[in-house]
């Protein structure tokens, strides 16, 4: 495998990105099809609405190989919230997670953010110590049932 590169996100890579996170989801975790449907929906406003000034999404590629994507979009004036962090299984341990992370939180900062949030589940172990690695700090688990599955919900939030 060659060294990975990061390019921006273009919208012909939405369908790639939601049944990517369909089927890892689903195989991994037990997710129905509720999960697939939401990235979709989240991908749909990220195409609609973005503002390049202060939003962007990236994908990791080997080549013409997708291998996992990254989000930043605005919440408010001075908070930013991380979103469809992935890498497919075959590109993990190659340190592409980090180097995804700290684009997106790069950019955050350089946009001046104060502040990142994201959500996402307790059973996304190995992402969940990558925020912790990155100075993230978790602020809520609460216990829900979503996508078909009993699961730990979670809220984390960074302060630049």
């Amino acid at each position: 495998m060659t060294e990975a590169t990061i390019r921006a996100f273009e919208a012909v890579a939405r369908d790639w990105l939601v049944a990517q996170h369909a089927l890892h989801y689903a195989k991994e975790e037990g997710f129905d099809a509720s999960f697939g449907a939401l990235v979709a929906e989240i991908l749909d406003a990220f195409i609609a609405d973005q503002d390049p000034a202060c939003e962007r999404g990236w994908i990791a590629c080997d080549g013409a190989e997708r291998l996992g994507s990254v989000f930043c979009v605005r919440l408010n004036d001075t908070t930013a919230k991380l979103r469809l962090f992935l890498l497919v299984p075959e590109a993990r341990g190659r340190g592409l997670g980090h180097r995804l992370l700290e684009t997106c939180m790069g950019f955050a900062q350089a946009k001046g953010y104060s502040r990142m949030q994201l959500w996402t589940h307790e059973s996304h172990a190995a992402a969940c110590a990558l925020y912790r690695h990155h100075g993230w700090q978790l602020e809520s688990s609460v216990p829900v049932h979503s996508f078909g599955q009993d699961l730990v919900e979670q809220s984390w939030t960074y302060q630049f």
